[in-house]
């Protein structure tokens, strides 16, 4: 079942995400090399406790996972496109990091990503990470009410596709609101013009997951969490919660 969204209801979200946003910013800053993967996790506990919130991410076990989710937010690396364990790890100079990050406050939630390298950036990984990112702000632009959910992906798909990029297998974002996933699913591929109509107080995460060698594929690795592509190569990932209004599209997860 699909939720519309009252106004107020946008504003409670865009208290959980103000805390996301806080996050990611706290955690981008404390990514160096020689880092430990559980240290970022232990910046993100401290930012939701200084804010009185929550991780939806923490102990969430969805029907596929071999276990609960053990961490505050995700962390991967380089070849790992999303969900990411950070543990048992550090952080290397030029590696490519992709932070995913929830948080509910006052029963609702908020859910963004964000991609960046790591000590030195190399040609590669930044026009990776700025296609991607290009890719997320064409998916919100098309969020409008009257427009189909293949416009949203078709946004995504067309941004990676010129680019030579691709699209990792199964990946896309969801509806969001008191529960961190709800319906409707948004998908990375698509057509425009199919799909369900978006209507105004639709509130969903955007997240296009691009792979760097332009193939789709991609593997669980054996912790039973993290995904990888198939093939080794790099992948990034931005996400924002959006509502969708009269307006246009609002950004739920930015400070």
């Amino acid at each position: 079942m699909v939720n519309y969204r009252t106004p107020r209801e946008w504003e409670r979200m865009r208290e959980a995400g103000r805390v996301v946003a806080r996050i990611l910013r706290d955690v981008r800053a404390a990514a160096e090399p020689g880092v430990p993967l559980a240290e970022l996790d232990a910046v993100a506990a401290r930012t939701l406790k200084e804010h009185q919130a929550t991780s939806p991410f923490l102990h969430y076990k969805p029907s596929w996972a071999p276990m609960p989710y053990p961490a505050n937010i995700c962390v991967s690396v380089n070849d790992v496109v999303v969900h990411g364990i950070p543990a048992g790890g550090v952080l290397r100079d030029g590696d490519l990091v992709t932070v995913d990050a929830g948080a509910t406050v006052g029963g609702y939630c908020g859910d963004a990503a964000v991609s960046f390298m790591v000590g030195t950036s190399d040609e590669g990984g930044t026009r990776l990470i700025e296609t991607t990112r290009l890719a997320l702000e064409r998916a919100i632009a098309a969020a409008v009410p009257g427009n189909r959910m293949g416009d949203v992906a078709a946004a995504i798909e067309g941004t990676a596709r010129e680019a030579g990029y691709g699209i990792a297998d199964g990946s896309g974002g969801h509806g969001i609101g008191t529960e961190m996933h709800e319906d409707p699913p948004v998908p990375n591929k698509g057509r425009p013009g199919r799909g369900m109509r978006l209507r105004e107080g639709l509130t969903i995460a955007i997240e296009p997951l691009v792979t760097e060698s332009g193939r789709d594929g991609t593997r669980i690795l054996p912790d039973g969490w993290s995904v990888a592509t198939a093939d080794g190569s790099r992948a990034a990932h931005f996400e924002h919660s959006i509502a969708v209004t009269a307006g246009g599209p609002v950004v739920l997860t930015a400070l």
